[in-house]
């Protein structure tokens, strides 16, 4: 067990500032999207808001407010809110593969069936100024929230069909994915998983060893923030954490006190 530990549970964190601006339906905040292979958390620190979603059983909303803790698991479509000042952390399951390509956007249904124009209509311009990027991203969130009024209007009428077809592209469209994505849950869950099953063989033998190799780790938030899906993130790179203190901590300057 000498490789540092991955974040908690195999899990990765992100600020999230919902975006403020009007969508096509006169409502303010996020694109809506679901994950394929990944739960994830909303943990509410700020402002107030309410979180739409739609699966198999229908369409629900719940408000969202400081102190509000909520988590989805994958194929539930969810789309933020934004009432005021909306602030999340978002807790991400399988070490940030939300964040990393487990996200698909409900776009209309013939831009889901095609590769090309989903990965078209997703891509958000590079090197442009800010302006245009703020445009970029309220066209895209402009066409998932159609799709996604669609599939909200055909639930309401009892008819979950376009939903399934959702899912089936949505499982056809990140299918390339699925070797990079088992080697991160390799590398993190896994790994962490088979961590604390050798911990508690351990300590079964009453043991202790493990614990003279505790660390502290920090994961320093990034420099400038993200133009996500529901709004401007700000990472936590939990891949590459500073020691802190511990056995892999490196060599400090004795202080005065300690010589």
């Amino acid at each position: 067990m000498s490789s540092l530990p991955s974040f908690p549970g195999g899990t990765s964190v992100t600020r999230l500032s919902v975006y403020s601006g009007q969508c096509a339906d006169g409502l303010a905040g996020g694109t809506p999207h679901l994950h394929t292979a990944s739960a994830e958390a909303y943990v509410v620190t700020g402002g107030e808001g309410a979180l739409q979603t739609l699966d198999a059983s229908g369409f629900h909303e719940t408000v969202l407010r400081a102190g509000s803790a909520v988590w989805f698991t994958p194929g539930t479509i969810h789309r933020a809110i934004n009432y005021r000042d909306l602030q999340i952390v978002v807790v991400m399951q399988n070490a940030g593969l939300p964040e990393a390509g487990d996200a698909i956007m409900t776009f209309p249904p013939e831009i889901l069936a095609d590769p090309a124009r989903y990965a078209a209509a997703a891509a958000l311009p590079a090197d442009v100024s800010p302006d245009v990027l703020d445009e970029a991203v309220r066209l895209r969130r402009d066409l998932a929230v159609d799709g996604f009024q669609r599939l909200v209007a055909s639930a309401a009428g009892g008819d979950f069909s376009p939903l399934q077809n959702l899912y089936d592209s949505a499982a056809a469209l990140v299918r390339p994915r699925l070797a990079d994505w088992r080697a991160t849950w390799q590398e993190t869950v896994e790994r962490e998983t088979r961590r604390t099953e050798e911990v508690f063989a351990a300590l079964e033998r009453g043991d202790g060893q493990h614990l003279s190799q505790s660390v502290l780790l920090a994961a320093p938030p990034s420099d400038t923030a993200r133009w996500g899906m529901c709004g401007r993130l700000y990472t936590h790179d939990v891949a590459h954490p500073l020691v802190l203190a511990g056995l892999s901590a490196p060599a400090r300057p004795q202080s005065a006190h300690s010589q």
